[in-house]
This record gives structure tokens, C-alpha cells and sequence, in this order.
């Protein structure tokens, strides 16, 4: 189930979370055998070994909704840190002590092979909080607040350095696969999903690598959109990624379906919009680019026919 975006609803019958920095999961356990997913059905569980051994399953079969997370150094969620652990199978155990990842559950879908998705909101928050995961290693469960003031939440998000909000209809039940009016969204720092569609060289010392990548994302009606170029926010590793992955997808047209400006166009390599990323941006401008584009990082948990304009 996914949350549409907007202003924090007003009046009561909400309950209001705070939206978690990281990469969201669902997570089957029954027993020791435990399987987590990403978004799009990937299977990542072998990215999680901490998770795996939590006990999520333990004496009963579950399956539960949340996030999974990296903290900083001052307990927030920190996107970037996960990204070390993003395309990681089997990690080290030098990197699970230098990046360890949390399981944020905020909601329970099945238990021992009951449906809990024709539930309501609060029935489901119910069960989870008896399910006594809090008390697990590396497992939490989030705080729901219900009939809050959004806006006042939303306050207290941004004091604390969080993402935003999210709230949920406390009478709605589950609706998997669905972006549902139920959930509504509130971010502090805008973020967009996008695809990449080609890169121009880079100069200096990045000469030998890309100077900025063209992304785009698709409208309703499945046309591939230009929303600017990005040129920030990528280390040295992280450049040399890129290119090894875009090298395969070389095409020799534009792939966005509306005209690119000219002056963005120098010397672009076009690739096949099939690399999924992140980026943060401050404003939107009157033409639809994005201002201020900053990369955050590639999004493997998400397919590229799912990306579509989530823009104020």
C-alpha cells in the first residue's frame, strides 16, 4: 500500500507516522525461515543477515510492512549510509558494524495465515503492538499518534531532522499495491524518483567519468518526461558505478518523449531509461524541471514502469 502525496488531512479519524529515510520492506516469516522484499518483489533477504536473526517468527507465522533504515550518528535515518548496505548480498561483518540496518514495522498484513488486510488501520496497529517486536534486536516499532494535529506533527518532524509525515485513515483497511488516498504523505525535503536517460561527459577531474546525468520520470498517460540534469551529490565510487551500468544501455536517440533543451544536449550519451534513482531538489520550476537537483543515489528496489511524476 502506498501513500499519495499532500498537506497534512485535517480533522479527526487520522493517525500520523513519521516517514522513515530508508528503503521499504515486507518481511514473511514463519519459524526460523524468513524472506524479505523489496518494493517490487525483489528478494533481498540476503542483504539483512541482522534482521534474518531477529525472530521475527518466532512460535508463529507473520507477514509485516515497514521500513528498513541506517542511523546516523544522532539517531536519525540517513539515506546515504544505507546506500552502503543497498547492493550488498552477504555483507561483511565489518560492514554490518560499521552500517547497521534497523527493520521499522508499521503494520502486520498476516498472522498464523489469518488476513489482516480487510482490517482497519487500528485493529492492525493493535495486533502489531501484542506481536512484541519492539523487544527484538534491531527491530522497532514506530509511534503512531492518532487524532494529532498534522501540522503540529509535522513540526515536530522537521525539530528532529525526520523525512515527514505520513497519515493513515484509522478506519481504512490495507489496500497492497495500491497508492491509496487512505495514506497521505507529507515530506519535509522533496524528493523525486527518476529515470536516467543519457549523460553528458564531465571536465576537469571528472573528465574521464560524466559530468551530469539527464533524468526523467513518465506522466500518467506513460510519456517519458524531462526533468532536468543533475551534477551533484555523486563521489568518486559511486561515478564509476554509474558508467559501468550505463555503459550496456547505450542507445543512439533521446528516449524522453518531448524535446530536451538544446544547451543540455552537448555531447549526451542517450541510454535506455532502465536505471531507477533518487534525487533531493528544492523547488519546481514553471517549465517542470526540477532546481536544485541533488543525486541521492540509485533505487534498485523500484521497477522503471512504476516511476512516475510525484510532484507537487
Amino acid at each position: 500500500m502506498l501513500a499519495t502525496a499532500g498537506d497534512p488531512p485535517a480533522g479527526p479519524g487520522w493517525a500520523v507516522e513519521f516517514k522513515w529515510d530508508g528503503v521499504r520492506a515486507v518481511l514473511a516469516a514463519a519459524g526460523d525461515a524468513v524472506r524479505i522484499a523489496s518494493r517490487n518483489g525483489n528478494d533481498i533477504t540476503g542483504g539483512y543477515p541482522e534482521i534474518v536473526a531477529a525472530g521475527i517468527g518466532a512460535g508463529r507465522s507473520v507477514l509485516v510492512d515497514g521500513e528498513l533504515v541506517a542511523l546516523d550518528a544522532q539517531g536519525r535515518p540517513d539515506f546515504g549510509l544505507l546506500q552502503q548496505r543497498m547492493h550488498v548480498r552477504g555483507p561483511a561483518p565489518e560492514l554490518r558494524e560499521r552500517v547497521p540496518v534497523l527493520f521499522y514495522v508499521f503494520d502486520v498484513l498476516v498472522l498464523d495465515g489469518a488476513s489482516l488486510l480487510p482490517e482497519p488501520y487500528d485493529a492492525r496497529r493493535e495486533v502489531l503492538l501484542g506481536l512484541g517486536l519492539d523487544a527484538l534486536p534491531g527491530v522497532g516499532v514506530p509511534p503512531s499518534v492518532p487524532d494529532v494535529s498534522g501540522a503540529q506533527m509535522l513540526e515536530v518532524a522537521r525539530q528532529h531532522g525526520l523525512e515527514g509525515i505520513v497519515a493513515k485513515r484509522r478506519a481504512a483497511r490495507y489496500d497492497p499495491g495500491r497508492r491509496s488516498p487512505a495514506w497521505v504523505k507529507t515530506a519535509l525535503v522533496r524528493t523525486q524518483e527518476v529515470l536516467v536517460g543519457g549523460w553528458s561527459p564531465g571536465q576537469g577531474r571528472r573528465a574521464s567519468t560524466m559530468g551530469a546525468l539527464l533524468l526523467g520520470a513518465r506522466d500518467r498517460a506513460g510519456r517519458l518526461r524531462y526533468l532536468g540534469h543533475v551534477g551533484t551529490g555523486f563521489t568518486e565510487a559511486v561515478l564509476r558505478d554509474l558508467m559501468a551500468r550505463m555503459a550496456p544501455l547505450r542507445r543512439d536517440r533521446s528516449p524522453f518523449d518531448e524535446e530536451v533543451p538544446r544547451e543540455h544536449v552537448r555531447g549526451v550519451r542517450w541510454v535506455e531509461p532502465r536505471l531507477v534513482g533518487e534525487v533531493r531538489y528544492r523547488t519546481l520550476t514553471t517549465d517542470g524541471r526540477l532546481r536544485h537537483a541533488a543525486w541521492r543515489g540509485l533505487r534498485p528496489d523500484r521497477d522503471p514502469d512504476e516511476i512516475v511524476l510525484d510532484l507537487p
